[in-house]
């Protein structure tokens, strides 16, 4: 399947950023992937803050609030980022939750949330609150500390929609290591999965993705490839993306609940229109929300919500027939994305082998069925986890980019959904002398072009400062309503200064064009990473390259990316063709500020400044600059000084929690057996009394006290008690320790014993450790005995002079000293004994008849054979044991009786050693 290789012990995450919901996962060492839960133990996590005066919750508790205080709950706020205060988006916004002020941020013309007078938020800002709520899940989960993050993004985000997520992550302290697509990293997880299945033949799978707020197919392709690094390896290229902003489970919701409105308008229970109570609409809400879910299994259900508005209960019966009813245009637009990804792919349904399910929306039954006449296949793909895919792709790609991990390869080609083109103006000389202006368009990425790529376009007419223009291309694929969201066209408008003056004082010197170079990155983010003169005069300045070029016009130079493969120079090429016909009519470029001016890049010599043009600035610029510029900073800072406020308001809980557990449990622990004999009277009236005088200072004052207070009120009991526990403590410890004891001197004296028995010429220890052994043998029973008694003698109510850390130590001073000898007797080599002579003449003690028989015994070594009379051993066999010569083998001689108690000795030895160890 896959493997992890830890290099470290740092972990990484992946927060799968839905509209409504968001799962996070992490990869740490010992743990490949895993989905982190949240402190309800929940799976997922709603996308949703609540902010109200020093209050600040996140995911269910403030989801909960939305129901309570629905003005102070912001949630779906993927819709909102990067949109401009006039978007469409923000007024469908604001239709929805009527319950927030949306006004219209001054400086950069975009949305912000009032709060208050005071106090106003962004969508970045408050989404950044959410990036740190689910770093934070993830560093509990993981338990220690996690900074690096993949996060999935929609595959439809453009620039805007995806520099305001890194913003907010920046905001968030999350470095992102890379912007997943949600498609992709769907298909990334579903591939690592059956890497097995993926051969050299293409595989196009289809994953159609409905979430809470928009819908998404997408084209697939699956084989293997060779790469210079490590060989054959399995990759997914994307081919084909179809999207749907609008069509979504929340938008079945939002119709649920308006016709739940309208049934309880209907009862005419109070005169009052309940769409008018936005507490509760959102009740509503919620509740159809759980309509929704039920009616996905059940052909109706009762609906109903206590004290919906003025203490009124609403209860009404819904079907399915009407739930479908109210959303038919909806489930009619189903299909529209499969379209429009095979347009994309330009594949048509045959090459398709599987339609996967992704996405909570797509388990309603009409839209498997609407979907499945639509593709025409015999079932619909749900061999995937459809909550969870994409968290799981995505933090498998974060373990890949991550240094901590290596994971398997597997290649991942993203493709841009949306055209980027370059647009300039130059002065053209016709056939008769005249001058005119001529409006040119150089596709810089082609629709569904693979990235990461880096392109590079030459400037070769150009010898004066000029501008030249960074835009969206062919956008007529999107329909009317995608148009009216997208926002602004114009990514920058780049003004080069310093160009002519260069070229004046290098008059003499070839020119070679001014180079602009343009990079995407993993993240499908647009960078002009520099501009400069090319080849000959950038060399006078001391830098590029002093190869000619072949370029005479301005096409497109591809500077490929490793992974890429003779699709995309074949692409390259296509583009390269298409940018000599240049059939489309000069336009003028609104001025719309988008991005940011590309740095400026400081050669020797004269420099070629890079800037932006202050009236016509845009989204790089916007986005880029203004924010940070005119509010990034102070966003930073508030969300650390919120942070830290949470953080405070935590560590206040929990100190408040301790104090009211610690009054509690000593009260009741005033009353229990075990403690009640080791306090006096006065102790505990004393205890007893503090106790209470404390509780009623919490009633009163308590919660209203700040962390100090808190904490000083809690270490005063603790002191009050700490002698009456200590006294509880020994006594629960004093059986097991003093049995420990005894079970330790008995090994010991045993070990002694043993050791004292080993013959003078086979001992291995010395007079002074068995001494000194002995010694801390009678010392420790000695103080054993004696403080026993003097305990003994002493009332429970005063302090123990019999303690447990003192037994501790007696028992580890006893292991010590047995170890000591039990490891010099494993490793001590036996002492070599003296040869018997046969020639050596026998002692006086001896007979004449033993003499005589000890000569006899003298012979020749004859063949080894076992008493069965097998032959002489093989190798590997221990070879018997040979009798010395001159040794009578009828009776004990005095070395055979000196052996048998060395050999118990050192039986008894043996025997200490496994009683320690056990």
């Amino acid at each position: 399947m896959l493997c992890v290789l830890m290099l470290s012990t740092v972990a990484v995450m992946s927060v799968d950023l839905g509209s409504e919901w968001m799962k996070v996962a992490i990869v740490k060492p010992g743990v490949p992937m895993e989905i982190a839960l949240n402190k309800e133990s929940r799976r997922k996590t709603p996308v949703a803050v609540c902010l109200k005066e020093n209050e600040r919750l996140f995911g269910d508790n403030a989801l909960g609030m939305s129901v309570k205080n629905p003005k102070f709950v912001y949630r779906h706020l993927q819709s909102l980022l990067g949109k401009k205060h006039d978007n469409p988006q923000v007024a469908i916004y604001q239709k929805r939750f009527p319950e927030h002020k949306l006004v219209k941020d001054e400086i950069r013309g975009t949305v912000l949330f009032r709060n208050s007078e005071e106090m106003e938020y962004s969508p970045e800002e408050l989404l950044g609150m959410v990036l740190n709520y689910s770093r934070a899940l993830a560093q509990d989960f993981a338990e220690q500390p996690i900074k690096d993050a993949v996060i999935t993004v929609p595959a439809f985000f453009n620039q805007a929609e995806r520099r305001a997520v890194l913003q907010a992550a920046q905001m968030a302290g999350v470095k992102v290591l890379q912007l997943i697509n949600d498609n992709t990293a769907v298909a990334l997880n579903y591939g690592v999965f059956r890497r097995k299945d993926i051969n050299s033949t293409a595989q196009n799978i289809m994953f159609y993705d409905m979430g809470s707020g928009s819908t998404t197919a997408t084209i697939v392709t699956y084989q293997t490839v060779k790469t210079k690094e490590s060989g054959t390896q399995p990759q997914l290229q994307i081919r084909g993306v179809g999207f749907d902003r609008s069509l979504g489970g929340f938008e079945m919701e939002l119709r649920l609940r308006d016709h739940l409105a309208k049934l309880f308008n209907e009862q005419k229970k109070t005169p009052k229109d309940v769409r008018e109570n936005h507490r509760a609409m959102a009740k509503l809400l919620k509740e159809a929300q759980r309509l929704k879910t039920v009616l996905s299994a059940n052909a109706d259900f009762m609906a109903q919500v206590e004290g919906l508005m003025e203490d009124i209960d609403f209860k009404a019966k819904v079907t399915r027939v009407e739930f479908e009813d109210l959303c038919a245009d909806l489930f009619e637009k189903v299909p529209g994305p499969v379209h429009e990804a095979l347009s994309s792919a330009e594949m048509s349904l045959d090459e398709i082998e599987q339609v996967i399910l992704v996405g909570g929306a797509t388990r309603v039954p009409k839209v498997q069925e609407v979907l499945l006449k639509a593709v025409g296949k015999e079932e619909l793909g749900k061999n995937i986890n459809a909550d969870e895919a994409g968290a799981m792709g995505a933090v498998y790609q974060a373990a890949a980019l991550s240094k901590a991990f290596k994971v398997k390869p597997f290649l991942v080609r993203e493709a841009a959904v949306f055209p980027i083109q370059v647009e300039f103006t130059r002065e053209t000389e016709e056939e008769d002398g005249s001058k005119s202006l001529k409006h040119n368009k150089r596709v810089l990425f082609q629709r569904m072009a693979p990235y990461p790529q880096r392109k590079v376009i030459t400037f070769n007419r150009y010898t004066d400062d000029f501008a030249f223009y960074i835009n969206y291309g062919d956008l007529s694929f999107l329909s009317e309503d995608d148009l009216s969201v997208f926002g602004s066209f114009n990514l920058t408008t780049v003004q080069l200064s310093g160009v002519g003056s260069s070229f004046q004082k290098h008059i003499d010197a070839e020119s070679k064009g001014i180079k602009a170079h343009f990079n995407m990155d993993e993240s499908g983010v647009l960078l002009l990473d520099r501009v400069k003169l090319g080849n000959t005069i950038s060399s006078l300045f001391g830098g590029g390259s002093s190869e000619p070029s072949t370029n005479v016009t301005e096409p497109v130079q591809e500077e490929v990316h490793p992974e890429a493969g003779k699709e995309q120079e074949e692409q390259g090429q296509k583009e390269e063709a298409a940018n000599q016909e240049e059939k489309l009519e000069p336009q003028e470029t609104p001025p719309q500020e988008e991005e940011a001016a590309p740095t400026q890049e400081k050669t020797e010599g004269e420099p070629v400044d890079t800037k932006a043009d202050p009236q016509v600035g845009a989204r790089f610029r916007w986005l880029l600059h203004q924010i940070w510029d005119a509010s990034g900073l102070s966003c930073c800072g508030m969300l650390q000084d919120l942070t830290d406020r949470d953080l405070e308001k935590h560590e206040r809980e929990k100190t408040l929690n301790s104090l009211e557990a610690f009054i509690f449990e000593t009260q009741d622990k005033m009353y229990q057996e075990e403690y009640q004999a080791v306090v006096s009277e006065e102790e505990k009236e004393e205890i007893t009394a503090k106790l209470s005088e404390a509780s009623a200072w919490l009633d009163e004052e308590g919660y209203s006290a700040t962390t100090k207070e808190l904490r000083e009120k809690l270490q005063e009991l603790r002191k009050l008690c700490k002698a009456v526990f200590f006294r509880v403590e020994e006594r629960k410890k004093w059986p097991d320790r003093l049995v420990a004891l005894d079970n330790m001197l008995n090994q010991s004296s045993f070990f002694l014993r043993g050791a004292r028995s080993i013959p003078e010429d086979d001992q291995i220890f010395t007079d002074v450790e068995l001494k000194t052994l002995e010694k801390v043998i009678n010392e420790t029973t000695t103080w054993k005995n004696d403080t026993v008694a003097e305990q003994e003698k002493r009332s429970p109510t005063e302090r123990p002079v019999l303690l447990s850390k003192d037994i501790e130590a007696k028992l580890s001073l006893l292991d010590r000293e047995v170890n000591y000898l039990l490891n010099k007797a494993k490793f001590a080599k036996p002492k070599a004994k003296p040869k018997n002579n046969s020639t050596t003449t026998p002692p006086k003690s001896s007979s004449k008849a033993n003499s005589s028989q000890t000569e006899d015994k003298v012979i020749p070594p004859e063949e080894t054979k076992d008493q069965e009379g097998n032959d002489e051993v093989r190798p590997g066999e221990e070879p018997p044991i040979k009798e010395p010569a001159g040794q009578n083998t009828d009776s004990s001689s005095p070395s055979q009786l000196e052996d048998e108690t060395a050999t118990t000795g050192m039986f008894f030895i043996a025997t200490t050693l496994l009683c320690v160890n056990d």
